[in-house]
């Protein structure tokens, strides 16, 4: 019985030390194969980077304002009997827009200009008397002076009910109708806002360093985040003489025509001046920059011969960008001209990879982009 329990034993144990050398023997095969396995290259796209002349652009924030606004208000109170517009029509300048209620000044009129006539009657009687100097010559001028005293009443009055009609000051369009018939309004209460927004100006700041390259009529390139991918072209008409104390900035003006009514006043906008001179840079496309927290860079592909086989290796380089332009950015420091940097795939590479060049199927990268959906 011993012996049975012995013999067991020694089959179990040569059992398991032959099951451990068969799996020593496969975990060593595979780490002798990781160690010699090369990962297939990865597929992506580069260009090198060039020399190129870029508009020298200062770039601003600024705001677009009317050429001509206002809020349409009355100067005098009244009840208004006639609305004659609706929200969002466009006027010309004159056209009515308001009548507040007028009788008791058309009352008031008819005897100022009945007082007019009277006084006219008057003064031919007058002049004929003093023809037969029946009258002094000082009762004749105070005669003439009553006739212009009526006249001038009679104009007050006229000028009291055009008031009541209130018309539009200039061409434009409406907003929204803030009052109702019938209601009573105060002086300066707002009845409707009118602004002219073909063409508009857009105002926006620019530090005292730039003033030196400022002047009027220079090109002014303006886009929206309402619109993307569209450029309004304007020029510089106006520069501020004064600069503004808290922050030393100047304040600059641009007149877009705006033929399409797309900028509205008040609309937050990007401004950027166009300088006479241009600007050599070193550019590359902007999808090749990789950003992180230490900072942003790019994969550079080495071309390195092994076993007569040339190999694309990449190896990351911190770089410092500058201003964009169109699909491209400026780098400032880290890259010389005609180094190869990769376009697409950047986000599954590491230093040291074999990497293999295709760019048959990644979009051209342009200066002045104007996708179709825009």
């Amino acid at each position: 019985m011993i012996r049975k329990i012995i013999l067991g034993i020694a089959i179990v144990v040569v059992a398991f030390v032959v099951l451990a050398g068969i799996k020593t023997m496969q975990i060593r095969t595979l780490i002798a194969f990781g160690a010699s396995f090369t990962p297939p290259p990865e597929t992506v796209a580069s260009m090198p980077a060039e020399e190129a002349n870029w508009p020298n652009l200062i770039p601003a924030v600024g705001s677009v304002s009317a050429v001509q606004g206002v809020i349409v208000s009355p100067e005098i109170a009244g009840k208004v009997v006639e609305i004659d517009f609706e929200s969002g029509a466009t006027v010309n300048k004159g056209d009515l827009l308001v009548k507040l209620d007028s009788a008791s000044e058309q009352a008031q009129l008819r005897a100022a200009q009945a007082q007019v006539e009277l006084s006219k009657l008057n003064i031919e009687r007058q002049r004929r008397l003093r023809a037969d100097k029946t009258i002094s010559q000082s009762e004749l001028d105070q005669a003439e002076a009553e006739v212009k005293q009526n006249e001038a009443n009679a104009e007050a009055i006229q000028a009291t009910i055009d008031k009541k009609n209130i018309c539009a000051p200039f061409s434009g369009k409406l907003g929204i109708r803030l009052i109702n018939l019938g209601e009573q309004l105060d002086v300066g209460k707002s009845i409707v806002s009118l602004q002219s927004i073909g063409p508009v100006f857009v105002d926006f700041t620019l530090p005292q360093q730039a003033l030196a390259h400022l002047r009027t009529g220079l090109k002014v390139r303006v886009t929206s985040d309402v619109y993307p991918g569209t450029n309004f072209s304007g020029e510089l008409v106006a520069i501020n003489p004064d600069l503004e104390v808290a922050t030393r900035s100047v304040r600059l003006r641009t007149k877009i025509e705006n033929a399409d009514e797309l900028l509205r006043p008040g609309m937050f906008v990007h401004a950027e001046v166009e300088l006479a001179d241009q600007q050599s840079v070193l550019a590359i496309p902007a999808t090749a920059v990789l950003s992180s927290p230490d900072g942003d860079s790019v994969y550079v592909i080495n071309y390195q011969p092994t076993n007569g086989v040339t190999n694309a290796v990449v190896q990351q380089k911190l770089i410092r960008t500058g201003t964009s332009h169109g699909d491209f950015i400026s780098v400032e420091a880290g890259l010389k001209a005609g180094d190869r940097v990769v376009t697409a795939g950047v986000f599954k590479l590491r230093s040291g990879m074999i990497v293999h060049e295709n760019n048959d199927a990644t979009p051209k990268a342009l200066e002045s982009p104007n996708p179709p959906n825009s």
